[in-house]
């Protein structure tokens, strides 16, 4: 009886403990390092990717088959595949730092412009960063509320934008692994903790040359760590960078300003280019509000491909080569370029 007892003590355990591990097992792993954003729980590799006839004009009739993804030179096998008019997850970054306090009004209307070109079933998201980084709204598709919530966006101070990108990127990583994912934001790229962390490189530049010479913009850690995070999740990061941080406008030249402001532009361009999304430089304020439209036309114009690597990837740090071709040779194909496993 004794025996009996003991053998249904184990089979309740064995009851209990199994589910609730598996359910720990399926839990998304936080890293301790607090710039190594987020971890997955997938091996898929997700891309969006934009195709365009030798016009630059969107081909949005294609299906699964029409594509090939190569890995390193490896042809993989497509696992997942959303058409152009698949609803995206979006983060709506607002920069309210204080350089935006004199044409706050004018980025809001160019904001609301960008949420009237999206599809209906859109989740968005609206989140404002200056010295903190706040949600004003979760995701969703109600366009009153997400309007609104842009309507009350404030702030001045300093520019916490890397903050931004990485709680911009938790929240999507809550709207599932297979989502399509994307962060839209308009800022000068200038953010504080970087300045401060580039300036005293900048100690001995003489000239502008040396000056930009000093600083590499792809060797920044914190860039690094949301470059990683949007490989995971595959999100595509569309800056609009605003006239004020652009190092060609500044009215007092100095080699130590010049290289800072080089910098901040440059890390906006790889953060473009390594997501596959697209960096528009605004030249004036009032082309914010067609370049946010442009911004969502694309989105619109997306196809979603996302296929598991063949081969084994070690977590050493290696880059992985993306290539992607369609059946008509003649058609353009962007995405971003590959990944470095980690």
């Amino acid at each position: 009886m004794k025996h009996s007892n003991s053998r249904r003590v184990q089979i309740f355990s064995a009851a209990f403990v199994l589910p609730l591990l598996f359910c720990l097992a399926t839990l998304p792993v936080r890293a301790q390092d607090p710039d190594e954003v987020v971890s997955t729980t997938t091996n898929l590799v997700q891309l969006n990717v934009g195709v365009v006839n030798a016009r630059g004009l969107a081909v949005t009739s294609l299906s699964q088959s029409d594509f090939k993804v190569y890995e390193d030179g490896v042809r993989q096998q497509i696992l997942h595949f959303e058409p152009t008019d698949a609803p995206f997850s979006l983060v709506l970054l607002l920069d309210t730092s204080g350089s935006t306090v004199n044409f706050r009004q004018q980025f809001k209307s160019a904001a609301w412009r960008f949420l009237d070109a999206l599809a209906p079933e859109d989740r968005v998201s609206v989140v404002q960063f200056n010295a903190k980084v706040k949600s004003l709204t979760g995701f969703s598709t109600d366009r009153k509320k997400t309007a609104y919530a842009i309507e009350i966006a404030d702030g001045a101070g300093e520019t916490h934008f890397y903050d931004a990108l990485k709680f911009a990127m938790r929240a999507l990583d809550n709207e599932g692994p297979k989502r399509r994912k994307a962060i839209v934001v308009m800022t000068d790229g200038l953010d504080t903790s970087m300045r401060n962390s580039d300036r005293p490189l900048l100690a001995s530049a003489k000239t502008d040359e040396e000056a930009i010479a000093a600083i590499d913009p792809k060797a920044n850690p914190v860039l690094n760590a949301v470059l990683s995070a949007a490989d995971q999740q595959g999100i595509s990061i569309f800056p609009l960078a605003l006239p004020s941080g652009d190092p060609k406008r500044l009215p007092l030249p100095d080699p130590r300003i010049t290289g800072i402001y080089s910098a901040a532009r440059s890390r906006l361009q790889i953060l473009a280019d390594r997501t596959g999304g697209r960096l528009n430089e605004i030249q004036r304020l009032d082309q914010m509000a067609s370049l946010y439209a442009e911004v969502a036309a694309e989105l619109r114009a997306l196809y979603t491909v996302a296929y598991q690597p063949s081969s084994d990837r070690s977590h050493g740090g290696k880059w992985h080569e993306i290539k992607i071709e369609v059946a008509q040779p003649e058609l353009i194909v962007r995405t971003r370029p590959g990944y470095f496993a980690r």
